[in-house]
């Protein structure tokens, strides 16, 4: 197990142990205390250890080294990981969605809640804080875009305690026991919307595309400064977890040598390492200068790319 998995583990861990206690501790105190918004809260947590034990999983998956079924390794496990833990969240939120429309119908006398739920719900503010300040700077360091995923989803658990506290406090400054229930539908709105945005943030690597047009400004930087090294064209960039996969074609003059032309395209392969960070693989496709081909109509070249 490398670095990076060791350090994702230990980050699953300390999320799973932390929001078991969190979950335990708002579920029974809120339906001690008859706050519906403190349960919604605390099912919010439980959801989040599924999530950290979805990432542990996943993190030993990736430890895995390539096969013949996986060539490229198993780091794609990162970006499915987050369509699921996409998938927890949204499910978490509708269904506290639906159980709180029910309570907001029911006919018989609701009673304040007990002040318990504050002081919980005040421990829950903080300690959510720390975790995805935890959670955000491991998933930078390790550009894991599932531990930032997560992170996310804690951020929002930091705004979605903060306004359980807000509707606690205006239950009691108004005394209208129903605003509870009201507070309990805009987070479980909240958590349907964030399990939606997570979702939909993953489509790109899953769809072999890449956020950052700037990296392909620096692969044809690249290759100009490549004695040799002409017209770069049918560039792609594909986003594995942390690692890019980039596949171009280069012209050559056509008097070289088979190994005079290859020292050139390994030129071009280091010159795009040290300007781009967690290259895990580049393959770079010789072709005689000058020459056409009317049928390559995907990817990106330097001509197309600095016209816009």
């Amino acid at each position: 197990m490398d670095n990076r998995v060791r350090q994702m583990v230990i980050v699953s861990w300390v999320s799973i142990i932390a929001n078991a206690f969190l979950a335990f501790l708002k579920i029974s105190i809120g339906f001690w205390a008859g706050s519906l918004a403190v349960v919604g809260d605390g099912i919010d947590s439980t959801s989040d250890i599924l999530t950290s034990f979805i990432t542990l999983f996943t993190a030993r998956i990736i430890s895995r080294p390539p096969s013949l079924a996986y060539p490229y390794g198993y780091n794609r496990a990162d970006t499915i990981a987050t369509k699921v833990l996409a998938f927890v969240i949204f499910f978490a939120g509708a269904e506290l969605l639906m159980a709180t429309i029910a309570n907001l119908y029911k006919t018989q006398t609701q009673t304040l809640p007990d002040k318990w739920a504050v002081y919980v719900t005040i421990f829950s503010v903080f300690a959510k804080l720390l975790l995805a300040r935890y959670q955000l700077a491991a998933g930078q360091k390790l550009q894991s875009a599932m531990l930032k995923a997560n992170a996310k989803n804690m951020q929002n658990d930091v705004i979605i305690s903060g306004s359980v506290l807000v509707g606690l406090l205006l239950t009691y400054v108004f005394n209208m026991p129903a605003l509870d229930s009201v507070m309990a539908l805009l987070v479980s709105l909240w958590i349907i919307k964030v399990g939606f945005e997570i979702f939909m943030e993953s489509n790109t690597e899953l769809m072999d595309g890449v956020r950052d047009a700037s990296l392909y400004e620096r692969i044809f930087e690249a290759v100009s400064e490549t004695k040799g090294a002409c017209n770069p064209h049918r560039t792609r960039i594909r986003k594995m977890s942390n690692f890019y996969i980039i596949e171009l074609d280069i012209e050559v003059e056509p008097t070289l040598t088979i190994a005079e032309a290859h020292s050139i395209g390994q030129a071009v392969e280091l010159r795009i390492k040290q300007k781009i960070d967690n290259v895990y693989d580049i393959l770079v496709h010789l072709e005689p200068l000058g020459n056409v081909e009317d049928e390559e109509k995907y990817g990106a070249s330097s001509y197309q790319f600095y016209k816009l």
